[in-house]
């Protein structure tokens, strides 16, 4: 059997983390013949907690979970990992504005940043959670000196699995049957879910989703703003934030980052623009991105963008160069 794989899953007392690690313990996200070490990080005051899930782990008697470390200190979260998770971030409290939000986040993903440079495997995979994740991600790249900017990513694809969901339901089959809707952006209410390249089988017969909706108004319209709000109302109905599917996306993120995507088929992932459709490189803005079973992935080139996207697609820009110019001026205080 192989080399048990050094899984990093940060905040990892809190409830993301727990919808999220028997998926990964169990071999949902690596393989089913992949042996997993976990190692646990979360804040001292958290250890109680974390001691309990540790328990449960155990009780589960999960064969490919080969051991579980927790811990609160950095050097021993961080060493030798293959893969991390960065789910712990600052939340947002009531009356917080938003600068002081990327300050206490600037400060988090500096320091994991230089803990990937100075003790992780310079091939480590990364993908931030914690919000607002593609500046998170910016930060994190920036500091962890050594370690291929490729390798950084962010989750935007819980707002690809809402769209995929609002176009299935809208349409009247089952999400697998919805492919190649692409989350442009920011993972934030300005983000851009677009349809105008994805397709769905009906009946058995493949449709662009435009041509199968029939409603431009709705896809122009309420469709955008169900996906790009709906984790405010989840928080709304639950008094607490999307776990459960985001611990699902995190999942769907990490297995086609590990084994590919499917031939003329691509996925949402926040990674480093390289200049495509006209976003600066560097930043962290979410793609369409093919993948090889290498776990080396390319932004799909050459889309057709119609004046409305383009629109949508710049306003997100901006928001992510106002959130990573705010972010670096905090790096220097």
């Amino acid at each position: 059997m192989a080399e048990p794989l050094r899984v990093l899953i940060t905040g990892a007392a809190g409830q993301i983390a727990y919808s999220l690690l028997y998926s990964v313990a169990k071999g949902d996200v690596f393989g089913a013949n992949q042996p997993i070490s976990l190692i646990l990080l979360d804040i001292e005051a958290m250890m109680g907690v974390m001691s309990g899930v540790v328990m449960e782990l155990t009780d589960c008697a999960l064969p490919l979970l080969k051991s579980v470390v927790p811990t609160s200190d950095i050097a021993t979260a961080f060493k030798d990992i293959d893969v991390a998770i960065l789910v712990g971030a600052m939340p947002r409290r009531e009356g917080m504005e938003r600068k002081d939000l990327l300050k206490a986040n600037v400060r988090i993903f500096k320091l994991q940043g230089e803990a990937l440079s100075q003790y992780a495997k310079k091939t480590v995979k990364v993908v931030v959670v914690g919000n607002p994740a593609n500046t998170n991600a910016f930060i994190c790249k920036m500091y962890a000196k050594g370690i291929p900017p490729e390798n950084f990513t962010c989750l935007t694809r819980l707002d690809q699995n809402r769209a995929q969901s609002q176009i299935a339901q809208k349409v009247g089959v089952s999400a697998q049957d919805v492919k190649n809707i692409i989350i442009w952006g920011n993972h934030s209410s300005t983000q851009f879910p677009d349809v105008s390249h994805a397709t769905v089988t009906v009946g058995g017969h493949e449709a662009k989703v435009p041509d199968a909706v029939k409603d431009d108004a709705w896809l122009h319209g309420d469709f955008i703003s169900v996906v790009q709000k709906r984790g405010a109302a989840v928080i709304a109905a639950r008094k607490l934030s999307s776990a459960m599917s985001a611990a699902k996306a995190v999942c769907d993120h990490l297995r086609d980052w590990w084994f590919g995507t499917k031939e003329g088929q691509w996925v949402s992932m926040g990674v480093p623009s390289d200049g495509s459709y006209g976003i600066e490189a560097g930043l962290v803005y979410s793609f369409p991105v093919q993948i090889k079973p290498d776990h080396t992935y390319t932004i799909v080139k050459d889309l057709s963008i119609n004046d409305f996207a383009r629109q949508k697609m710049e306003a997100t820009k901006q928001e992510l160069i106002e959130e990573r110019d705010d972010a670096l001026k905090a790096c220097q205080e």
